[in-house]
């Protein structure tokens, strides 16, 4: 299998796709006005508690309160450890250990009340596990994660744990040996996937920086403001280059010079063996073009998907779940009916696990199969979607199917889906359906403009807007649009055309 990661580096934002066996299958945008909470550590303040929902408010300096349920508030004298050493099920990531943390300590809520642990005014360290999304704060816990490439350090309890993807039992042993050695303060560490073979030479400077790490942030919390950031978690590209750069993945391409520079100043500290798999892409043609990326990633903003037999899928996302509808459209089948539904339901099964991934979809989700009158059919759907599921790095739980054919499931989520960090309800039809946002737009007319400028001679573009577009140019993106001058080597004239529906745009030479 050829596995790439490809970066598109650019001031206004940075996009970033894994690449397996030519196919995008995770996705990754993030913007400077929109960077992303989850993994902050802030000191914040008890600004509600809540005892009928066993959760209080807390106000970390953003837009809303975060939200902070009774099973993730650290407390000395609650006995999670115990617990948590009898844990047969290792995670992978720090996301993935703040759920296990949840699942533990929701054994025992029932002896512990919100309002014995907290209250108003009180000062408390929190990380965000959770992006705020829609009208709701962030999800914060007090169980601190400090994911590093090897490592995972989670200084609230005393537990070692070694990834499930590690499947070699003399590998986890030897693993769980070397920190036991290292980790004479019996500090939590879970061993995460990248470590696989890594020598006790490698691990120990990671182990020192992350104990170092949370001192700093300890120490820090003494001396600031109520509420203040202690801790911000790296930016996208790092954070993929942290999470995915395995020996897996064949090789990294980025086209920012300081992108790449940063890079490989990061694993030249960890992993300097995978410098050699890191290229600069020096192409005239935008990266994504190059690579023909495109197409798959506005596949993650269609409503309605396409299968391969003429069959089709509608994905719906709500605020509270995320429905999914397949049909067999234009496929007729062959032979009789309930072979043509369950081919159709087999066939969606597989690209509705890739769409979930693509997408970045999460929380509650109801897929709606063709109905199929045998109980050994609707089982064979759910035993191919478990299986589908098996290479996506959330977690996810997939309950029966049920007599009407509907499959309820759930998928971690922590981050906002791509389609609501691109889009945005749309005002032309009252919120029934979805737009491009005004960045994305100018984003994509950016884009279009460079593809313009590798086929033309003359010395300027002409790019014709909606008005509300043209403002937002000539305002918040001027310093891009100025960027886009200089790199092309051309002059950009921006025009408005107040008849244009606000995602069309023109762009023409000279």
């Amino acid at each position: 299998m050829n596995n790439e990661l490809i970066i598109n580096a650019r001031p206004n934002e940075t996009r970033i796709a894994l690449v397996e066996n030519g196919t995008v299958v995770e996705f990754y945008l993030e913007r400077p006005s929109t960077e992303g909470l989850a993994g902050n550590v802030y000191k914040g303040k008890i600004v509600r508690v809540l005892p009928g929902m066993q959760s209080a408010f807390v106000d970390i300096g953003q837009e809303r309160a975060a939200f902070l349920y009774v099973g993730d508030v650290y407390d000395q004298d609650r006995e999670f450890e115990q617990m948590l050493t009898k844990m047969e099920s290792e995670e992978d990531d720090s996301q993935e250990d703040n759920a296990e943390l949840e699942k533990s300590s929701r054994i025992n809520d029932e002896k512990f009340q919100i309002e014995d642990l907290l209250h108003e005014g009180q000062e408390i360290i929190v990380q965000v596990s959770k992006e705020p999304m829609g009208n709701k704060g962030a999800r914060v816990t007090s169980y601190i994660t400090l994911p590093g490439r090897h490592l995972v350090f989670m200084p609230t309890i005393k537990h070692i744990g070694i990834s499930r993807r590690i499947e070699d039992e003399e590998e986890r042993q030897r693993l769980k040996n070397i920190i036991e050695d290292l980790n004479a303060e019996q500090n939590g560490f879970i061993a995460r996937t990248a470590s696989e073979g890594v020598s006790m030479d490698k691990i120990k400077p990671e182990m020192d920086f992350l104990i170092r790490l949370w001192e700093r942030i300890q120490e820090q919390s003494k001396h600031v403001s109520i509420p203040s950031l202690l801790h911000q978690d790296l930016d996208a590209t790092l954070r993929v280059v942290r999470d995915l750069f395995t020996q897996e993945i064949d090789r990294l391409v980025v086209d920012s010079e300081k992108e790449y520079e940063k890079i490989l100043k990061f694993i030249d500290t960890f992993s300097p063996h995978l410098k050699s798999s890191v290229e600069l892409y020096q192409g005239k043609e935008p990266i994504f073009d190059y690579y023909d990326l495109e197409t798959e990633i506005n596949r993650a903003l269609a409503r309605k998907v396409w299968l391969k037999s003429g069959g089709y899928i509608v994905i719906e996302e709500t605020e509270a779940l995320v429905a999914i509808d397949v049909n067999t459209g234009r496929y007729v089948g062959k032979h009789n009916l309930e072979e043509t539904i369950v081919k159709t339901n087999l066939e969606a099964v597989k690209e509705i696990a890739y769409q979930l991934r693509l997408r970045n979809t999460g929380g509650l989700i109801v897929i709606d199969f063709i109905d199929m009158e045998r109980e050994a059919n609707r089982e064979k759907v759910r035993n191919v979607l478990i299986e589908a599921l098996c290479r996506d790095r959330a977690r996810t739980n997939v309950l029966k199917m049920s007599e009407l054919g509907l499959i309820e499931m759930t998928r971690q989520r922590t981050r906002d889906s791509i389609g609501r960090v691109m889009g945005k309800p749309c005002f032309y039809c009252q919120g029934e359906g979805r737009l491009l946002s005004k960045p994305s737009i100018c984003y994509e007319a950016f884009r279009d403009l460079e593809r313009e400028a590798l086929q033309s001679s003359a010395d300027s573009l002409t790019l014709t807007v909606n008005p509300k577009i043209k403002e937002l140019l000539l305002d918040e993106e001027q310093h891009s649009l100025n960027e886009l001058e200089l790199r092309l080597d051309k002059h950009i004239t921006v025009r408005e055309d107040p008849g244009l529906h606000l995602e069309n745009y023109h762009v023409k030479s000279g």
